[in-house]
């Protein structure tokens, strides 16, 4: 570890400032060579899946192999429980720090690391929680050192992230830890209204308005004074209702529908929304204008899958959070860690304290079982080259494959055998080539035979697979 790489100072006694350089992964060697990435990332994902920063496509690699992660202490190599391993050198790691020029083996690619001289400071909380968010990877420190600063301030935040990241906890939070705090928290879902309804619910109405306006009603802005008015799902807001919204938050007043009298605002704003407004904007479904007004300060929240190292974490606190009082809490042992650590986590944190809560309920022991953690779903998402621990590679091929298990059952039963098991090879190569993109040698490994076996097989199948010179460094079962 070069002590140029990466230091850190003290700004004040929440928040250090973490200065590192840039940094460059190369494959030297193996089914991705020349395949380079010069990156500045704080979290660099390896493996075959495209969820990876670092996208590899050879065999013998996992779907999220290793990661190396930036830290005050230098750039951290750590292996995701690979199947072949991770070695730097001939030394196999789970968890090392890098030196500039080491050599990565994972799978069949070689890698060379070798940081830069560029440097980018980022400024992290010391934190792992900021009201009921929680996260000790960089990404959310990162986050929690601009919320630290911003929740005093009246300024109008804009957070984007998927689904059940935890934007609305954000929105809290800034409430919380502001002197509005004993103001209401007014959250407007701007997809839960109707467009024609949208108006009158935001900025309120006087009786008379329109048909059914009975008596003057206050729209959200209205009732959010004093205190945070949340637009949730801003990006779904009609185009046509953007200027009026830009309107009053330049002007900060609003005028009910059918009034003719301006009401002054008083509340903070926080908007949220799943869609990259960026994005959007450039796309011309949503104003440039009030894109600004409202990303006055910007937060973008990583998914699940981006800060899997915050897992141990969140499901230490679900479990603490779901056991009844006086009740023993049930213990998460590493393996079952290990295994939501390579999910792809769609529904993210809100989906894994499902998985918790699940489990929980489920349990009847003192034990988390990776039964009850992983849904049948799950298996299509796991990083390993292998079927779940409940299918045999059989019917794992079935699942996905040509209809492996299907067979004609008037012909005789040699004859039947012979063509189930003729389909069964040729679904089982065509997948294992597909994988290793045509490397026969790396396709014997996987399959754990002789590349010469491997060569008669694909020919009796009238498979074609790349010419390669690998070794044949695979035992000789046979076909």
């Amino acid at each position: 570890m070069s002590d140029a790489a990466v230091t850190r100072t003290q700004m004040h006694e929440n928040v250090e400032r973490l200065r590192a350089c840039s940094y460059t992964l190369e494959v030297t060697d193996g089914p991705d060579r020349g395949k380079k990435l010069t990156t500045r990332a704080r979290c660099l994902r390896i493996g075959t899946s495209p969820d990876n920063e670092f996208e590899v496509n050879d065999g013998l690699t996992s779907r999220f192999h290793a990661r190396i992660e930036v830290d005050p202490l230098g750039h951290r190599l750590i292996d995701n429980d690979s199947k072949n391993g991770t070695l730097i050198g001939d030394l196999r790691v789970r968890d090392a720090y890098l030196t500039p020029g080491c050599l990565l083996v994972m799978g069949g690619n070689r890698l060379r690391f070798q940081p830069g001289t560029e440097t980018v400071e980022y400024e992290m909380s010391r934190s792992n929680t900021f009201g009921k968010i929680i996260g000790g990877s960089a990404a959310m420190r990162e986050i929690f050192a601009i919320l630290e600063r911003v929740a005093p301030t009246d300024l109008t935040v804009l957070v984007e992230g998927e689904s059940g990241t935890g934007k609305e906890l954000i929105a809290d939070a800034l409430h919380q830890q502001n002197k509005r705090r004993d103001g209401p928290l007014v959250v407007f879902d701007c997809s839960a209204v109707a467009a024609n309804l949208i108006e009158s619910e935001l900025f309120g109405h006087v009786k008379g308005a329109f048909t059914g306006a009975t008596a003057n009603r206050a729209g959200a802005f209205e009732r959010a004074a004093g205190g945070t008015l949340l637009l949730d799902e801003i990006g779904e807001l009609p185009l046509d209702l953007q200027p009026k919204l830009l309107r009053a938050l330049e002007q900060r007043e609003i005028k009910p529908v059918g009034g003719d009298k301006s009401v002054k605002l008083n509340a903070r704003i926080v908007a949220a929304t799943n869609r990259n407004l960026e994005k959007e904007v450039e796309a011309g479904h949503f104003r440039q204008d009030l894109y600004y007004r409202l990303a006055v300060i910007r937060l973008i929240l990583p998914p699940l899958r981006r800060r899997v190292e915050d897992i141990p974490l969140l499901v230490a606190h679900f479990v603490s959070d779901l056991t009844p009082a006086g009740a023993e809490p049930v213990q998460v042992g590493y393996d079952t860690i290990v295994k939501l650590q390579k999910h792809r986590w769609p529904g993210n944190i809100r989906e894994l304290r499902n998985f918790v809560e699940r489990a929980s309920m489920l349990t009847t022991g003192n034990r988390l079982e990776t039964k009850f953690l992983l849904p049948p779903t799950f298996g299509d998402t796991r990083s390993g080259d292998q079927p779940a621990a409940d299918e045999s590679p059989v019917r794992a091929m079935a699942v996905t494959g040509p209809a492996v298990a299907e067979f004609d059952d008037s012909l005789p039963f040699k004859d039947a055998k012979a063509r189930l098991i003729d389909t069964f090879e040729r679904a089982y190569w065509s997948r294992l080539l597909d994988r290793t993109r045509g490397n026969i040698s790396a396709a014997a490994r996987v399959a754990g035979i002789h590349r010469k076996s491997a060569e008669y097989l694909l020919k009796k199948l009238n498979l074609r697979g790349a010419s390669d010179d690998g070794p044949d460094d695979a035992p000789d079962d046979g076909p």
